[in-house]
């Protein structure tokens, strides 16, 4: 139901599972099995998978903290996102990558919850995708001490406020990744 024409397929899109953003993430292993099973669901059922790597000042590329987390391995064939900004839209080529590919459903999972992934469901939202956020296959780290709340509320919170988001011709929803299908 997306609102881009001629873009019939799906992609699973992974955010950021680098190990200087996931070490203390909550339930860090849990999530990174639910990616794992889907990458290779996804790659079983011919639907591209596209990786999204961030740097920044903190997070130097070439590092071992810059580096996808080791129980993740991309294929040299599947595509790769570099971005500095938390919208994975935003100064790269992620939009001509999933042009190139006829995309216009997106399946995505990754970290950090409360940026990087919210910046990104909303930011592909906004520009016509239909989005489905992995409601168990996202994390955060515990941010309390700056005042956010503990990182499982922050990940029930945007679970529950995807499910119910709406847009003209879009869709949003959430589903857990054992439910996920890879069909429109």
């Amino acid at each position: 139901m997306t609102t881009l024409p001629d873009r019939p397929h799906t992609a699973l899109m992974v955010l950021d599972m680098q190990n200087g953003v996931v070490a203390e993430a909550h339930g860090r292993d849990a999530v990174v099995s639910n990616i794992a099973v889907l990458v290779d669901r996804a790659r079983e059922a011919g639907v591209q998978v596209v990786w999204v790597q961030h740097s920044d000042g903190r997070l130097e590329r070439g590092s071992e903290a810059w580096e996808y987390v080791p129980e993740l391995g991309r294929r040299e064939q599947e595509p790769l996102v570099h971005k500095s900004f938390s919208d994975a839209f935003e100064g790269t080529d992620l939009e001509q990558v999933l042009a190139a590919a006829g995309v216009g459903r997106l399946l995505v999972a990754g970290a950090q919850t409360d940026e990087c992934i919210r910046s990104t469901i909303h930011g592909a939202f906004v520009r016509g995708y239909d989005v489905t956020l992995v409601g168990d296959a996202h994390t955060t780290e515990d941010l309390t001490e700056w005042g956010a709340p503990p990182p499982d509320q922050v990940i029930a919170h945007t679970n529950l406020y995807w499910k119910y988001h709406a847009g003209p011709g879009r869709t949003a929803a959430v589903a857990d990744a054992k439910d996920v299908t890879f069909s429109g």
